[in-house]
């Protein structure tokens, strides 16, 4: 009969008083943007450290969106360093600017004369020197579209932004903004912190109180 009454029971020593200072954390509420973080590895291990922080899930919504890839108006693969340096020339005489393909072992000796954020602006790039009669030149992708997420913490309270700036090498690195908090929710969330900043410490002493007297109650 008294077993079930000893686990309902509360426990006074477990409780803690907020002092000033945490109630006024309570009550100031912030707006924070995470990243953009490329890439599903990296969002993935943004939402571990803010878990690991102790950020609940509540806390936070992540955004994900299509980010632009990268295409290049570029030569074709250049058969022979005659064949390049021919075409350096040319273009250097039409002050048309290029640069060497980085990173493609297998396209190797390439130029690349302009680059793009989609595959329709680089043909487009593509047909202007078609028009001008400039041949040997393609459209090559650099880089696929990746997808991107933005990590939004759109209430939090001065505890958890204190959470938030403890972590050690978050994986959003500098990408991290303010952001705008709702008034309505701020204002409603301020008066309720504000409220119970005094009364919260009585209540909380009444409360001890209740649970010692229901402990010793229940021991009898």
């Amino acid at each position: 009969m008294w077993a079930p009454r000893l686990e309902q029971q509360l426990h006074p020593e477990r409780l803690a008083l907020l002092n000033q200072k945490a109630v006024t954390q309570l009550a100031t509420l912030s707006c924070v943007e995470l990243g953009p973080l490329t890439g599903e590895e990296p969002a993935r291990r943004a939402a571990a450290a803010l878990t690991a922080a102790g950020i609940a899930s509540s806390s936070w919504q992540m955004e994900s969106t299509e980010g632009a890839g990268v295409w290049a108006l570029a030569t074709i693969k250049m058969p022979s360093k005659d064949f390049r340096e021919r075409k350096e020339d040319t273009y250097r005489s039409a002050k048309i600017s290029f640069e060497p393909l980085q990173g493609f072992p297998d396209e190797q000796p390439t130029l690349v004369l302009s680059k793009h954020d989609s595959e329709a602006a680089a043909q487009a790039a593509l047909d202007a020197m078609t028009r001008r009669n400039y041949k040997g030149l393609r459209v090559l992708r650099l880089q696929a579209p990746q997808s991107q997420a933005v990590f939004k913490l759109t209430r939090v309270d001065g505890l958890q932004l204190g959470k938030l700036d403890a972590i050690a090498n978050p994986p959003w690195g500098a990408a991290r903004k303010s952001c705008e908090v709702d008034a309505a929710s701020n204002g409603a969330s301020s008066s309720s912190a504000s409220a119970a900043s005094p009364s919260a410490a009585s209540t909380a002493v009444g409360a001890g109180s209740a649970a010692s007297r229901a402990g010793i109650s229940s021991s009898r």
